[in-house]
């Protein structure tokens, strides 16, 4: 329980409606209890005066891979599948103890940078490098259980809304224990994640990995069992597209493709392939900026949203994204578009806000807790103040609060009602701790990897300016 409050002067941003200058009271259960225009009736608990700020829902990331905290920068130049190559040299030699503190400092920086409920996609604990030229894998590494359960356990322990998303292998792996191994961590996150954190379990999609059409089916049977949804990576680069468009087949045969579905990054459909998930009632999620960054090309968002698919952003991860910035995430986004289409009204600043927030929730299926400033659902929030650093006169709240503002404006982040971050630092216990965890884990996976060492050393290893 926290303390109730109440904040006033405040010009809200609720997502499900105009902006509107007024107030938002939040109650002990950490759960928005009321909001409106003008001065508040009665004021629940403390006041807290926000005159001059932007108060808009957090963030929802519904594409993630937080386990890749430790890899900014890496394959720079590469596009998709060499990136994943590397990636994947890195995490071969990763145990449990690195991969919760990585998982760690990527939640923590997530919440710091705005995202209050993310999907992420967990590190398998069997890593294979694919070969795209051949179609096939070798088996790198297989760890056991806890590799799964602790990713969960730090995503808890960052205090992140999560939907975790766990991947089968029944080809490289034993389908007994590829199926046991899925449940055992449905049935971990059950017990050991508190209902308010978790938005539920989902599946890994990875038939664009796999060699053969069971992988479709033991995917379809764990959404079966858990009554869960899928996201997989979809038709996400150029490279080697007639894989990708003929794996597709495997998902609708095994009837994988229905409501609960997604499409990450779905660049390179045809007009059929949309129909196909259109029709189906499966959705898709966007990451505007790792699309730039691999290369992958642009995602026709006004085409998906025109057939009715249900479309959500995501930031995706620190190795492909590098910097985990949801107001950047919207305008490459928002650019990208206007730029393919050469129209400024192909999608407008209402339209991004909404896929990367309340869009994110539909997609992910969790829109009656978050994604939204609306009363019963949790209080996650950012406060933005439009003149820290100055921006100029706001003279239309969403379309400055997408265009001028940025990190540099964030006053504050809320989860639940408790303030997590303050003008652009983490006020998470642990968070220094996560830090130096990760660069002494990931100096090592580096180092046996061939990678020279880093060009800056910590902060706290460096000497303090004059």
């Amino acid at each position: 329980m926290i303390r109730p409050f109440t904040l006033t002067g405040a010009l809200l941003l609720p997502v499900t409606a105009e902006p509107f200058a007024g107030w938002m009271a939040v109650g002990a259960d950490g759960r928005i209890a009321g909001l409106g225009e003008g001065e508040p009736a009665v004021v629940l608990g403390d006041r807290v005066d926000v005159s001059g700020c932007l108060v808009a829902p957090g963030f929802v990331s519904a594409h993630s891979h937080l386990f890749t905290a430790g890899m900014r920068g890496m394959t720079p130049d590469s596009t998709l599948y060499p990136w994943v190559a590397a990636q994947t040299d890195f995490m071969a030699g990763a145990d449990e103890d690195d991969v919760y503190w990585a998982t760690l400092h990527g939640a923590i920086d997530a919440m710091r940078a705005g995202v209050t409920s993310a999907y992420n996609f967990l590190s398998a604990p069997f890593v294979t490098r694919y070969d795209p030229g051949s179609d096939s894998r070798t088996l790198l590494a297989h760890r056991g259980r806890a590799f799964t359960h602790r990713q969960i356990a730090a995503a808890r322990d960052a205090g992140l809304r999560m939907q975790n998303a766990m991947r089968l292998d029944p080809i490289l792996v034993d389908r007994a224990e590829s199926d046991a191994a899925f449940d055992a961590a449905v049935a971990y996150l059950d017990s050991e994640v508190p209902d308010d954190l978790s938005l539920g379990a989902s599946v890994f999609g990875a038939v664009q990995w796999a060699e053969h059409a069971v992988q479709a089916e033991v995917e379809v049977s764990a959404m079966d069992r858990h009554g869960i949804g899928n996201q997989a990576h979809l038709l996400e680069t150029a490279e080697a597209l007639h894989q990708q468009r003929a794996k597709l087949d495997w998902y609708r045969d095994a009837g994988a493709l229905r409501p609960g579905f997604l499409a990450g990054h779905f660049i390179h459909p045809d007009d059929a392939i949309v129909d196909l998930l259109a029709d189906a009632g499966a959705g898709m999620v966007w990451q505007p900026m790792s699309n730039g960054r691999l290369g992958s090309g642009i995602a026709d968002i006004p085409a998906y949203l025109a057939r009715g698919m249900s479309v959500g952003m995501g930031v995706d991860d620190q190795s492909c994204t590098d910097l985990i910035d949801p107001f950047e995430n919207m305008r490459t986004g928002l650019g990208m578009q206007r730029a393919a289409a050469r129209d400024a009204a192909v999608l407008s600043a209402r339209d991004v806000l909404r896929l990367h927030t309340l869009g994110g929730a539909e997609a992910m299926g969790v829109a009656g807790r978050v994604g939204s400033l609306d009363v019963g659902k949790h209080a996650d929030f950012l406060v933005v103040d439009p003149a820290r650093p100055d921006t100029g006169p706001v003279w239309d709240a969403t379309a400055h609060y997408v265009l001028a503002c940025g990190q540099q404006n964030v006053a504050a982040v809320y989860s639940g009602g408790v303030r997590v971050a303050a003008d652009g630092r983490s006020l998470h216990p642990l968070a220094g701790d996560a830090a130096a965890a990760l660069h002494e884990r990931s100096v090592r996976l580096g180092t046996a990897i061939g990678l020279p060492a880093p060009a800056i050393r910590p902060a706290d290893e460096r000497p303090r300016l004059p």
